[in-house]
């Protein structure tokens, strides 16, 4: 049965064997809670009550993926409509499995005046024979020693969408390419009509910065807005299976004004240290050490530069705790051993280092030589390039790691001088030397690369759609090559999900679905750090830094006002390049919080959600390959270039919705039955449908399937809308 895409469409409630049941028949309601489970179109269960000195009248939670803007007040005006996978109206709700961090987004509704003096605590989760799941506490640059710190909580900041991502998020000849809560009204052909106050997302602020709560206790909610409160929850490897609980405590003033009961279930395998979703994302030190120290390259050997590796890091650790790979400029190779030779051994990723989370020990996997051309023999001469690629295998040779790691000469970055990327690769090829083992790599598209550049190894494409029978020859043509790799990098709609901020919370974790879904070696962003928009107003302009805690465009001009997409110029894109955001900003002083590391965008989080989903396929695959694939093509039945184009003569552009669902219940739902593959434990057969068939689901089916563990129920959504 597939998953449902749209609110009209029937969805499973299933109940397993872990699962509490209270019945008020009295009321006629059920509070129904499931563990990994989708229960949001049940009856509604009582709610949690608060003291009446409480300016925080609404309470809720779910699993992050749905951008709640700041001047919602969802659950105030519709306490039904917030019920989810995760949240029931009494208690959070999360599953995961061990070495995972699971997440969960509280939502605080302060509708009629002011909440002041607001502290949200959660200390611990008890399980089994008394385990725990814990954290202390932790200031200023403690916050970057993840040691002894399974939960971490994070106070969201909130960035003001402005314009439209119009251009390389995605286009607007099609409004469906649009994410869907900017969407004007359109006809069937994706035709919009009316004006930029027309989209409900105008102007609206969506959640985007992850900062330590430590750094925002107390924090106050205005009037008429809501504060969202991420957590998140690293599993250890030797926690024992089972049902973990906890409580989050709110005050107000110093007053205990709600306590909200969290359970965990931990499921009964562990996911890979090193994820199976391989990326690459740069990240600028440049930019980092303007930021942070107000000098563009401090110079090696001084204070300011042992400084700025260190900073680099802890960029490097933050990025690891979410399962991404970061690369960088080029480095002289005698300089390796500064910092990137602990980067790539895992010696950074250990608690003598301040790490821990996943992949404790485990490398980086990814060195990128001389990313976007910038290595400097690149005018040299084919004994040049023997000779340099000869010392960079060298050095390998005699570092032997024990993480697998890709390393490549990056060619160029979106270059059509095909004959020239031809001969440097061929170069590389005919290297009698240990350099012939270097692998090459360039932007460029796939069946480009296949027709064009034969020698190169290593083709990253980016192109959003294409011609179906023409893109899957040319990755079998690749394939045959048992040397040769395909990476895509960025992210665009329709054939993915995008990295803009007003992109649907679930953008990034389809992303990863399709990454695995084609088979991808690797995904490659291109930018976390693009503090500095040279793009539009080059290096020297006043204008070029951007205020990225109060900016939500990053990338591309501002030139005008446009009545259909709000601000718009070149390119403009909200978010583009920036997933880290800086602890300490000398360019705008009074944003800087002093700390001499980053914080996470929440892209990055869905991004990771993505990445260990790709460990419970690659996990299920290996037990039930034919149900994992039937849910792959639930979740995600397009992806890429399987959408076809509308012009084969201009293979660019295409007219359609995009595949996949942006319920993040949906999501969850396809995760929860993953794991039951992993344990051995699959879904029963449907052993009852709307028993008394009124077209709701209600207290008599779920008297019914609760009497019959193990079975689930399938119910229209009539009752939930």
């Amino acid at each position: 049965m597939p998953y449902h895409k749209r609110t009209s469409h029937p969805i499973r409630v299933t109940f397993h064997l872990l699962i509490v049941v209270a019945f008020q028949v009295s009321l006629g309601c059920a509070a129904v809670q499931t563990v990994g489970r989708v229960a949001s179109e049940l009856v509604p269960p009582d709610r949690l009550t608060t003291s009446a000195s409480s300016r925080i009248t609404q309470v809720w939670a779910h699993e992050g993926g749905d951008k709640i803007w700041q001047d919602e007040l969802r659950a105030t005006n519709d306490p039904d409509s917030v019920l989810n996978s995760v949240w029931d109206g009494l208690r959070i709700s999360l599953f995961g499995a061990r070495n995972e961090v699971v997440s969960f987004n509280l939502v605080l509704e302060a509708p009629t005046a002011d909440a002041t003096h607001v502290a949200v605590s959660l200390s611990e989760l008890i399980g089994p024979n008394g385990a725990r799941i814990t954290t202390r506490p932790a200031s200023g640059d403690d916050l970057f020693n993840y040691v002894g710190r399974h939960i971490e909580l994070f106070y969201i900041r909130y960035l003001q969408i402005r314009g439209l991502s119009i251009g390389l998020a995605y286009g607007d000849y099609d409004e469906r390419h649009i994410p869907e809560r900017c969407r004007r009204p359109y006809d069937g052909e994706g035709y919009g009509s009316g004006t930029w106050e027309d989209r409900p997302c105008h102007d609206k602020f969506y959640p985007e910065i992850a900062v330590p709560l430590e750094l925002h206790t107390p924090f106050t909610i205005a009037a008429g807005t809501n504060q969202s409160i991420w957590g998140d929850i690293y599993i250890p490897k030797t926690s024992p299976a089972g049902l973990y609980t906890g409580t989050i405590l709110i005050s107000e003033n110093d007053v205990p004004t709600w306590e909200i009961p969290i359970q965990l279930r931990v499921r009964n395998f562990t996911l890979p240290d090193l994820p199976n979703a391989r990326t690459m994302v740069y990240y600028s030190l440049e930019n980092i050490s303007d930021r942070y120290l107000g000098i563009l390259w401090p110079e090696r050997g001084t204070a300011a530069y042992t400084q700025s590796l260190q900073i680099a890091d802890r960029h490097f650790q933050l990025a690891h705790r979410h399962r991404l790979s970061l690369i960088d400029d080029y480095i002289p190779v005698e300089e390796m051993d500064d910092a990137w030779t602990a980067r790539l051994t895992g010696e950074l990723f250990t608690p003598g280092r301040g790490y821990d989370g996943p992949g404790i020990g485990v490398g980086n996997n990814v060195y990128s030589i001389g990313t976007y051309g910038g290595w400097p023999w690149r005018g040299g001469t084919q004994a040049e390039m023997w000779s340099n690629t000869d010392a960079w295998v060298n050095w390998f040779d005699a570092h032997p790691l024990a993480t697998p790691t890709d390393y490549f000469l990056y060619l160029i970055d979106e270059s059509d001088d095909y004959p020239q990327i031809e001969r440097w690769a061929r170069w590389m090829d005919d290297n009698p030397g240990p350099g012939q083992r270097l692998k090459s790599m360039a932007t460029i598209s796939l069946p480009d690369a296949i027709a064009h550049t034969p020698s190169l190894d290593i083709p990253a494409s980016t192109d959003p759609v294409g011609i179906p029978s023409v893109w899957e020859n040319a990755l079998a043509a690749l394939r045959a090559d048992p040397g040769k790799r395909f990476f895509r990098y960025n992210g665009s709609r329709p054939g993915s999900g995008s990295f803009a901020t007003e992109d649907d919370g679930e953008a990034l974790r389809e992303l990863a679905w399709g990454h695995y879904k084609k088979g991808i070696d690797r995904w490659f962003y291109w930018e976390s750090t693009y503090y500095n928009n040279v793009q539009c107003y080059g290096y020297f302009d006043p204008r070029s830094p951007t205020n990225v805690f109060q900016q939500a465009q990053t990338y591309g001009c501002y030139s005008h006002d446009d009545d259909v997409r709000g601000q718009a110029g070149w390119n403009y894109f909200n978010g583009d390049g920036v997933l880290f955001y800086p602890g300490t900003d000398t360019r705008f002083p009074a944003e800087s919080y002093g700390l001499s590391g980053p914080f996470a965008s929440l892209r990055l989080k869905m991004w990771r959600r993505g990445i260990q989903d790709v460990d419970y396929l690659t996990l299920a695959a290996a037990i039930d390959p034919t149900r994992t694939a039937q849910i792959v093509n639930e979740m995600v039945p397009l992806v890429l270039w399987e959408y076809d184009v509308d012009d084969p003569d201009d293979p660019t552009w295409v007219r359609t919705d995009i595949s996949w669902s942006i319920n993040p219940d949906d999501w969850e739902a396809a995760r929860a039955e993953l794991a039951d593959i992993i344990e051995g434990t699959p879904l029963a057969s449907p052993c009852v449908q709307d028993v008394n068939a009124n077209g709701m689901g209600d207290i008599v089916d779920i008297q019914t399937t609760a009497a019959q563990p193990g079975c689930w129920v399938y119910l229209p959504l009539v009752a939930a809308n």
